[in-house]
């Protein structure tokens, strides 16, 4: 009986974080209301309330969660290397999930630069996720011969999170359509003094 009142609860929660993102990326943050998203979910403005507690709180949840299992999934890919080519293809499955709401993904990463705590940590430990699985990108590079042996992978990694939200960034505000291809020409110059070959003469 507690597993069925639990399923139904996260159902609930399921049916009304879809319908926030559908509301947000058609109607816009502002104007979407909770009583638009409850309607949307089929279930009441307090049931809305009661789950996410605010409005700002849902737009947050929204993002942050589809973020998680995209993040997860990008990190592992799998995909063969050599090392650009490994993060070319989990930078293009993170913003493929920026893409799919664009509208709703400009305003959250507005927001979530001034978020309060909780948010704050948790939209920290996601940039550090990214972080820590481009450094251990970097370190199996250095350990099959690809890099230089004395390169910094921590600094590496930092680089790249500088060039992914550089190009998230100019993304957003409508800089730039392939956000994916900014971050692999940066980060291919960035790797071209690293190369063991290119340093060898291989």
């Amino acid at each position: 009986m507690t597993t069925s009142r639990d399923e139904q609860k996260k159902a609930t929660r399921e049916a009304i974080l879809e319908a926030a993102r559908q509301c947000f990326e058609v109607e816009g943050y502002e104007k979407a209301s909770v009583r638009d998203i409850a309607r949307a979910a089929g279930v009441s403005a307090g049931s809305v309330i009661h789950h996410f507690g605010s409005k700002r709180e849902l737009l947050y949840a929204t993002l942050f969660e589809d973020l998680e299992a995209t993040m997860s999934e990008a990190l592992s890919l799998g995909t063969s290397p050599p090392l650009a080519g490994q993060i070319e293809a989990m930078t293009r499955h993170i913003f493929a999930c920026y893409g799919r709401r664009p509208r709703l993904s400009r305003v959250l990463l507005k927001e979530s630069l001034f978020a309060e705590e909780p948010w704050a940590s948790r939209f920290r430990a996601q940039t550090e996720r990214l972080h820590g699985g481009v450094e251990g990108l970097a370190g199996d590079a250095v350990r099959r011969g690809e890099l230089l042996p004395e390169v910094d992978t921590r600094l590496l990694a930092m680089a790249y999170v500088s060039f992914y939200y550089f190009a998230l960034l100019a993304w957003a505000q409508g800089g730039h359509e392939d956000p994916t291809r900014l971050v692999s020409v940066q980060m291919a110059q960035h790797l071209r003094g690293l190369n063991s070959a290119r340093t060898t003469g291989g």
